[in-house]
Order: C-alpha cells, then sequence, then structure tokens
C-alpha cells in the first residue's frame, strides 16, 4: 500500500502540473514517517513538494487558498488522533464552501490521514475517527484497504471537486500485522480509477451454502477485512465480505443486496461502538432490511475507552480481533 500510494502521487504530480504535495515531514529524501513520499521533493522539487510547521490547521485550511489559485493540494495529517487542530478548518472552510458560493467556489483538496492501531503506537498515534469527520456534510471520506483499492480511490479523491480525507490504516502498509497478507496485490498502471461510492465483495460466500441458509455477511472496511477473512476460515464458505471502501458517499445498495443474500450480517469496526458510524449502519440495515432479516444485525468494534492503550497486550485486548470475529459469526449462524 506504500509503494501504491507512493507512484500515486508521482503520477498525479508528473501530470497534473497544478498538483502539490505537503504535510510533516514529506520534503526531503525520507518522504514522511512511513515514506510514502520518498525521494519526490528530490524528484519535483520544493515548490511542489514541501514540509510544513507542526500544524495541522495550517495544513488543513490552506488547502482552500490552494484552491483559490488553482492549485490542487494532496496534503497529509501525520496520525489520525492530530487532525483536531484542523476541524474548525475542515468544517467551516473546505466543507461549506461550495454550498456557500453555490458552485461557484468547490474547495478540491485531498487530505491523506493514517489512521488505526498498530504495533503500541497508544493514545496519540492509534485512533479510529470515522465517525466524527462522517458528521461533516460536504466532505467525502474514503478507507481503502488494499494497494490496487490505494491506487485507484487515490486518484479519484484527487480529480474529485469536493474536499476528500482519505484514510489509511498504518497496520496495512506493509502487511506485517498476520494474517493482512492480501492488502498485497499486483499494481495497477497509471491513471487506474476506482469511483467512490461503489463497495466490493472481498469474499464471497460458498453458492450450496448460501442456498440452504447457511451464510451471513460482514460490512466492514480497513482492518476489518482481514479480521474477518481470518475468522472465516473457521467457517469455511459460510462469510462473504463486503469492503465498503468509501463511506461517503456510501454504498448502500450493495450493503442491502448483501443483507437481502444471507439474511444475517455483522458490521464490523475498530472504532468503540457507541455512538458510531457501524451503530448508525445497523439500525439503518435493521429499518430497510427487516422483513428479509433472519437474526438481529450484530456489530463488532474496540472496548469503550477513551484511548488506545500504549500496551501492546492491552492494546490487542480492547481492539477486536479474528478470534472475537469468529466467536460473533458462530453466535449470529446459530440464531
Amino acid at each position: 500500500m506504500v509503494d501504491a500510494a507512493l507512484h500515486t502521487i508521482d503520477d498525479i504530480l508528473r501530470e497534473f502540473p497544478e498538483a502539490l504535495f505537503y504535510g510533516q515531514d514529506v520534503g526531503g529524501e525520507l518522504g514522511g514517517v512511513f515514506r510514502e513520499a520518498a525521494l519526490l521533493a528530490k524528484k519535483y522539487g520544493d515548490t511542489r513538494v514541501f514540509n510544513t510547521p507542526i500544524q495541522e490547521a495550517y495544513i488543513v485550511g490552506s488547502t482552500a487558498g490552494m484552491s483559490a489559485v488553482g492549485a490542487k493540494a494532496i496534503v497529509e495529517i501525520q496520525f489520525a488522533d492530530y487532525i483536531w487542530p484542523g476541524l474548525n478548518q475542515l468544517v467551516e472552510e473546505l466543507s461549506k464552501s461550495c454550498y456557500l458560493s453555490n458552485g461557484q467556489f468547490p474547495v478540491q483538496s485531498l487530505i491523506r490521514v493514517p489512521i488505526g492501531a498498530y504495533g503500541g503506537g497508544g493514545p496519540y498515534h492509534s485512533g479510529s475517527i470515522e465517525s466524527t469527520l462522517l458528521i461533516i456534510r460536504g466532505i467525502k471520506v474514503v478507507y481503502p484497504s488494499n494497494a490496487a483499492d490505494m491506487k485507484g480511490l487515490m486518484r479519484a479523491a484527487f480529480l474529485d471537486p469536493n474536499p476528500v480525507v482519505m484514510l489509511e490504516h498504518k497496520g496495512l502498509y506493509w502487511s506485517k500485522v498476520p494474517g493482512t497478507e492480501d492488502a498485497k496485490t499486483v499494481e495497477p498502471g497509471a491513471g487506474y480509477v476506482i469511483p467512490l461510492g461503489k463497495a466490493a465483495v472481498a469474499q464471497a460466500a460458498d453458492p450450496q451454502k448460501l442456498q440452504r441458509g447457511e451464510t451471513c455477511v460482514v460490512i466492514t472496511y480497513g482492518m476489518g477485512v482481514y479480521w474477518a477473512k481470518t475468522a472465516s476460515r473457521q467457517l469455511p464458505g459460510q462469510v462473504e465480505i463486503l469492503d465498503l471502501r468509501t463511506l461517503n458517499p456510501l454504498d448502500y445498495e450493495a450493503v442491502e443486496a448483501a443483507v437481502r443474500r444471507h439474511g444475517k450480517a455483522l458490521v464490523l469496526t475498530e472504532e468503540p461502538l457507541l455512538n458510531s458510524f457501524a451503530e448508525s449502519l445497523a439500525g439503518r440495515i435493521q429499518r430497510t432490511c427487516f422483513q428479509q432479516l433472519d437474526a438481529p444485525v450484530f456489530t463488532l468494534g474496540a472496548a469503550n475507552l477513551p484511548a488506545i492503550a500504549l500496551n501492546v497486550d492491552l492494546e490487542r485486548q480492547m481492539l477486536p480481533n479474528s478470534d472475537k470475529v469468529a466467536a460473533a459469526l458462530t453466535e449470529l449462524l446459530g440464531w
């Protein structure tokens, strides 16, 4: 996924002279703490790829000014937990500009945000923020789970006339977490685009077991795809996995179709469940698919704690994992 991100930004900078890429530590040879912009500053110069101060309000807010003069900014917030100082600009400036100007001043910006818990990052480097972002009208939110999707969604986000926040799970960047090997894919060529708002079936159920009513669907995104894949090995052929890929706009047609296929659904997230996007989606499914459901819509997320623990054992205990998902699926299928 890091390679796909690097190559996509490289393609965009080469193809679009108005494109810029900036953020904390992305300039120079290092190219960010995750190396996803390595050598780009050397290749394109420090007027197009450059470092910023540790000032998220500036990083986010400046994209409105860049858009006003015809530049298309791609910026990076170093970790999801640090986006909060930039939230005022995201809500008050970027998200409202197109609507308040009757479409005459859309802000075209792509805000990349490494997200999620991995390897003991602790309370300031491990958070999940999608539910907060999803209540902001006027922005789009995408969340790729593999390298090909990273490339296709990133280019689509750059080309979109709206502000787009791209959440990238840092535990998937190099597929070092056991069970995430499928995040490595053959990389599509330059120009590859995945339309925003299109979910994908990451794993299909066995047709014969589906016909016998022995299956369910897991609706998820990001790391949840791989928790579900690993868990499903204990239930061979019984689990479809729907990867949302874009959280706003949401491909609710694909969600409804999957739920109606199986009659049983689990919504899986890395966030705590209380007041979350996952709970909202589960409630919507129960309302629109009630007659097709054979069981309540199950949900699974992290423990309802204020932050991710620094200790890796405590981190592991509070997060979902494949065993917790398998237990939930076993209960759901036995309903």
